[in-house]
């Protein structure tokens, strides 16, 4: 007796790398193109996105829009004098997370680099969306991680539960401040963080050449 044959499986289909957007823009993951990138959406889920993991104190979660703010200020108090074009990159330091979320240092550990490759070439594609450096500038670059640091400090020891003495270590000994830095720790809803988002990148987008 002839043996009987199996039928062949279909190929599973490739599992789904693109995210639908408010704006009705689809962002692929994998290949993301700039012309699939809006500020508004930008804006809207960052905005939406927990720093901490959501472990922060306020009525509100302490959102990723506006520690980007927090950052954009202390940016502009270390270096007065950087160009806008520069402060407007440090501003979408963390705008990839529109799209992935934060995810907190420890569980970044864990996974390795798969977060950071997705991370960079997301942040990649919304660079060359605004006309700025991808991968971004190294004065951008330097200035956006000592102020991250410095947030950072500020929201752990404020806002996330952590002492002085435990924070001092991770993230270093922050810089003096002023207290118009130090009343954006107060987390606002998610429509006003957009909005200050929103309003602060059109005033750095007046110049577009650095």
């Amino acid at each position: 007796m002839p043996r009987s044959i199996a039928p062949r499986r279909s190929q599973a289909p490739a599992p789904r790398a693109w995210q639908r957007m408010l704006s009705g823009r689809r962002l692929n993951l994998l290949d993301p193109s700039p012309l699939d990138i809006e500020i508004e959406d930008i804006a809207h889920g960052l905005a939406r996105v927990a720093r901490w993991n959501g472990q922060t104190l306020g009525a509100h979660i302490y959102s990723v829009a506006q520690h980007s703010l927090l950052v954009d200020e202390i940016a502009g108090a270390l270096s007065p004098s950087v160009s806008l074009v520069t402060r407007r990159a440090v501003l979408l330091h963390d705008a990839a997370e529109y799209v992935i979320g934060d995810m907190i240092s420890p569980f970044k550990a864990v996974i390795g680099g798969a977060y950071r490759e997705t991370e960079a070439r997301i942040l990649d594609a919304i660079l060359r969306r605004f006309d700025l450096p991808a991968p971004m500038s190294r004065i951008a670059a330097d200035l956006a991680k000592k102020a991250d640091r410095a947030a950072a400090y500020l929201e752990a020891t404020r806002l996330a539960g952590f002492s002085e003495t435990e924070a001092r270590p991770i993230f270093g000994e922050p810089p003096a401040l002023g207290s118009g830095i130090l009343a954006l720790l107060s987390p606002w809803s998610a429509e006003e963080a957009k909005a200050r988002f929103l309003a602060r990148f059109a005033e750095l987008s007046i110049v577009t050449k650095a």
